[in-house]
């Protein structure tokens, strides 16, 4: 990362210190953050980290752990996903992404990027980043870690815009977390209304 953040994502001090220096757990962490609270989707990599018993997370170690072992490591207790299993999978799958194109290296997804589309391209590629995640790590990254490539915000579309609270990308303290978390609850209520809407019209 252009520079080192001092993230508050988790809301734990040994977690956000881990995804504030350790690339690969921040994009771990962006993908857990799925049907699960984004605090702990982002404390994963945290606890991963332990059960591994390494201080930086390694993209060559995880592709090549034994897949039950890994399964375990997420399964904990606690575990490091509401789904262990599948989320192991996709960790893994992942990290053999990051080892075939970007020789182990989290970061060499944003390095030298000459637009934010082709960042959002390269995101969106990896295993587990759908265009949603994809968009909304890049604002992270350009909010938070000063990865700020032309168009950025446009590529992360309302993700990027400034003083937003849509999104992970902009948590950085306990009031912040609370108010992405309203935000989030009220879309998710409007999309709901919405189908109910729909459905009493057919």
């Amino acid at each position: 990362m252009s520079r080192v953040p001092t993230l508050r994502i988790a809301q734990d001090d040994a977690a956000d210190e881990l995804l504030s220096r350790d690339p690969l757990a921040l994009l771990i962490g962006m993908l857990l953050d799925q049907q699960f609270p984004m605090e702990r989707a982002f404390a994963g990599p945290r606890l991963l980290a332990d059960r591994l018993g390494v201080e930086t997370l390694s993209a060559v170690q995880l592709a090549e752990c034994d897949p039950e072992v890994l399964q375990r490591h997420f399964a904990g207790p606690p575990a490091v996903h509401r789904y262990p299993g599948s989320m192991a999978g996709r960790t893994q799958e992942l990290a053999r992404a990051l080892v075939e194109r970007y020789d182990g290296r989290a970061d060499a997804v944003w390095a030298d990027v000459p637009d934010g589309a082709t960042l959002l391209r390269r995101l969106r590629e990896l295993p587990g980043f759908g265009a949603q995640k994809a968009a909304i790590f890049l604002a992270l990254l350009g909010k938070q870690c000063g990865v700020t490539p032309p168009g950025w915000r446009e590529a992360a579309g309302d993700y990027g815009q400034e003083g937003s609270r849509r999104s992970v990308a902009d948590i950085t303290d306990p009031a912040s977390l609370a108010e992405v978390r309203s935000t989030k609850q009220a879309a998710k209520q409007a999309a709901k209304e919405a189908r109910a809407a729909r459905a009493g019209t057919d």
